[in-house]
């Protein structure tokens, strides 16, 4: 997988949140050795489904399939997080997996 980045259009407006995310978050968080990108990537994809994060869920969802997670394991884990973090999150999580899945398959 590519290394992540914050997206440099918002260099101009933010250049510091830009750096910070780049070096620290996906320079360093990332890639720690105690969790690897899969665990990493299941995680984030459970946190931002389970604080409704819709506008980060999107990207972290397809780095997750890059990182070795499948469509049915994804599924589950919003599954089981709907019992804990609310129907709404997961219903809106769950779509949006099917979405992507979709356009995956029709590609």
């Amino acid at each position: 997988m590519a290394k992540q980045s914050a997206p440099k259009e918002l260099a101009g407006i933010a250049p510091k949140l830009v750096e910070v995310t780049d070096e620290v978050l996906f320079g360093d968080v990332w890639e720690r050795p105690g969790l690897s990108p899969r665990d990493r990537s299941l995680v984030t994809v459970s946190v931002l489904a389970a604080l409704y994060r819709g506008e980060q869920l999107g990207y972290h969802l397809r780095v997750a399939l890059e990182n070795g997670l499948s469509v049915p394991e994804l599924s589950e884990a919003i599954t089981h997080l709907a019992f804990y973090a609310g129907w709404p999150n997961a219903m809106s999580a769950i779509t949006l997996l099917k979405q992507i899945a979709d356009e995956q398959t029709a590609a």
